[in-house]
């Protein structure tokens, strides 16, 4: 029962006066009792609870104890050996300790002077020897506490406790008791306990029991250590809280003792670590500890409130975390330049094979968008993790408007040299744009301000570039039939019909983006192809009469509504562009000047990019209008432009005529 506690209990006699040295030399030992050579053997344990406990006959002087008469075997029951000895086998410390602290108080408790008996001076020698003897198996269960128990362990660990709280409420009474106390007063165990639990704890940090199976392939020395005095770490803690802390009174807050003694011990160990210029993936290793692993052993539910862990601060200081930061995320930052350009420079390479881009559900796709998400948002919060902060972490895509313009600069070579799969590759260009674009819009917090703004600006140049590189052969298509609007032919013949016939064939070539982008590239052909229309419209022919206004107003409206109709057949809703030319048509037809004022503050209000001269241009159409009358409804336009932006709404409206070119 007691081979973990000691080999034996040597209680030997010893004289008075070894033992009027100071308390602490023996208390704050902490070894086990050694094997004697001096006549005492391991298996004498009777004899010694016997020598221990029972006194010594009284001598032969009287006069020797100064008039108080020495205890006598009828003050100590003839069984009380048997059940000190019983106590210690049985683990039962705190009886074991208040036996020993009643025959302190027969001893102690009613003299004056302590010293003044010499009758009793060897039962005291004797006294401290098992004192001695008691302290050293409450340590060393101490010290076993943390390992997996065995039956009975928790008891004894408890029973250990009590002892310890016993001697220190006997040093209270020994205080208030204003008199010189025994030498070995105030012993103050709990400091020895306190003691002795951090020394187990460093003790375990520095010679952590891992299992060589858990010690995975191409670790260095570092992860391997760190590793283990981590594992060992948790498991002691959980050790403590589902075990250890049963066995102490709630008061005692054992579990922050403990966690405590581990952070204080974990960080001087990693302190040392730290000093050493460390590998990247060392650094790495050693930041995930102190930033993610070591923050989840704490706020394991078994330890939930025992401590705030906030208060216990950071394993490593500021001075030491900095640089080890710094080398982790500027590696981070050369990785993500590194493989993002390996992403770019294997699309270009296909390209310059001449192989097009892969097709889903018809439509041309691209990995690079793809997977330069995955990269970021991967690097990013993996490195939240590690430095513990989102801000420092977000530091790693600095480079990554760099990256954007090696795409920019990739798409306009594309664009430049024209290949057989050059307008595959930059229809697939604009689902990569779109997919950067709400990647840039949504995870926000991936990001630093600036490096988002950056990057959406060098987008929105490359998804304009696009566009005009797939429209731009429509358009020279078209050109012949732009040439015929706002002519006399226009009004009179059918010309229109002819355009928009165009338009559906050209369509045709357009197909090939994803479904969002190539609706947005119609609806971009749609608005060009108005803005055409209207261009043509202004410098077209003069509308002498309120007959031929009246023809181009229908003409006009017929136009737009065959237009709409056909864009939206092929998927662009922007029914927007209709009532620009509706409200055009309006100003053609109206004869009486507050009715077009009144058209013309409507149209002003909903585009203020509707310039003065655009404007004066449109009305000029009309030639029954004077030049007066030009001016009061320009004036109008003044005016509504004026009250619109000093309400604030600049910001909603859609621009359009600031593409129409009017000389």
């Amino acid at each position: 029962m007691l081979s973990r506690l000691g080999p034996c209990f040597p209680c030997r006699r010893r004289r008075a006066e070894e033992h009027s040295s100071e308390r602490g030399d023996h208390l704050l030992s902490g070894t086990t009792m050694r094997n004697e050579t001096d006549g005492v053997k391991q298996n004498c344990l009777l004899s010694v609870f016997s020598f221990c406990c029972t006194p010594e006959a009284p001598t032969s002087n009287p006069a020797a104890t100064d008039g108080h008469p020495p205890p006598t075997e009828q003050e100590e029951p003839p069984n009380e050996s048997l059940a000190y000895e019983q106590t210690l086998e049985k683990k039962l410390f705190c009886e074991a300790g208040r036996l020993l602290i009643a025959r302190e108080e027969r001893l102690f408790g009613e003299i004056q002077e302590p010293e003044a008996p010499t009758g009793h001076q060897a039962e005291v020698t004797e006294l401290a020897d098992c004192r001695r003897v008691l302290l050293d198996l409450v340590l060393q269960t101490l010290r076993l506490s943390l390992d997996p128990g065995e039956a009975g362990a928790a008891a004894a660990l408890a029973s250990a406790v009590k002892a310890v709280e016993q001697e220190e409420a006997q040093d209270r009474l020994w205080d208030q008791r204003g008199r010189k106390p025994p030498v070995w007063r105030p012993c103050a165990w709990k400091e020895v306990h306190d003691s002795t639990l951090r020394g187990l704890v460093e003790e375990r940090m520095d010679n952590p029991s891992t299992p060589p199976s858990a010690v995975q392939a191409g670790q260095s020395s570092v992860q391997v250590d760190v590793c283990a005095m981590g594992r060992q770490m948790k498991e002691d803690l959980l050790q403590v809280a589902s075990v250890v802390r049963s066995c102490y009174p709630p008061e005692t807050n054992i579990c922050h003792l403990y966690i405590q003694a581990y952070h204080r011990t974990f960080s001087a160990r990693l302190r040392k670590i730290a000093d050493f210029g460390l590998e990247d993936k060392d650094c790495t290793f050693l930041l995930r500890w102190v930033n993610e692993y070591y923050p989840l052993v704490l706020q394991k539910p078994q330890m939930a409130g025992e401590m705030d862990v906030a208060a216990l601060g950071k394993l490593l200081p500021e001075e030491l975390l900095k640089p080890l930061e710094d080398q982790y995320l500027s590696r981070r930052e050369e990785e993500l330049t590194t493989f993002g350009g390996r992403i770019l420079e294997d699309a270009k390479d296909k390209w310059n094979k001449g192989e097009e881009p892969t097709r889903e559900d018809g439509c041309f796709v691209s990995p690079v968008s793809y997977d330069i998400i995955q990269l970021i948002n991967e690097m990013v919060t993996s490195a939240e993790k590690v430095v513990g902060d989102l801000q420092k972490a977000q530091t790693i895509t600095r480079q990554l408007k760099g990256i954007m313009h090696r795409f920019k600069i990739f798409q306009s070579d594309v664009i430049k040299k024209n290949k057989a799969s050059s307008r595959p590759v930059v229809k697939a260009h604009l689902g990569c744009i779109e997919q950067f674009r709400d990647f840039l819009n949504t995870k926000r917090h991936l990001f630093t301000e600036e490096v988002g703004k950056d990057c959406l600006l060098v987008l929105t140049d490359m998804k304009l570039s696009a566009q005009a590189y797939l429209l731009k052969p429509v358009h020279q298509v078209l050109k012949p039939e732009y040439r015929k609007l706002g002519t006399s032919g226009w009004l009179n013949k059918n010309l229109f019909n002819r355009l928009l016939v165009g338009i559906e064939e050209e369509l045709q070539g357009l197909q090939g983006s994803i479904g969002s982008c190539h609706q947005e590239l119609l609806g971009k052909l749609h608005q060009e192809v108005t803005v055409e229309y209207v261009r043509r419209l202004l410098k077209g022919a003069k509308l002498k009469n309120e007959e031929q206004q009246a023809k181009a107003c229908n003409t006009v409206r017929d136009n737009a509504e065959s237009l709409y109709k056909l864009f939206l057949k092929m998927g662009s809703e922007d029914v927007w562009l209709k009532d620009i030319l509706t409200k055009i048509a309006e100003v053609l037809r109206l004869q009486d000047l507050p009715a077009i004022q009144i058209q013309v503050a409507s149209l002003g209000a909903d585009h203020p990019d509707l310039s003065e001269k655009q404007l004066s241009a449109l009305l000029k159409l009309k030639t029954n209008l004077s030049k007066a009358d030009r001016r009061t409804v320009t004036d109008v336009l003044s005016v509504t432009r004026e009250e619109w932006s000093t309400a604030g709404g600049r910001g909603a409206a859609r621009a359009f005529f600031s593409e129409v070119r009017v000389k």
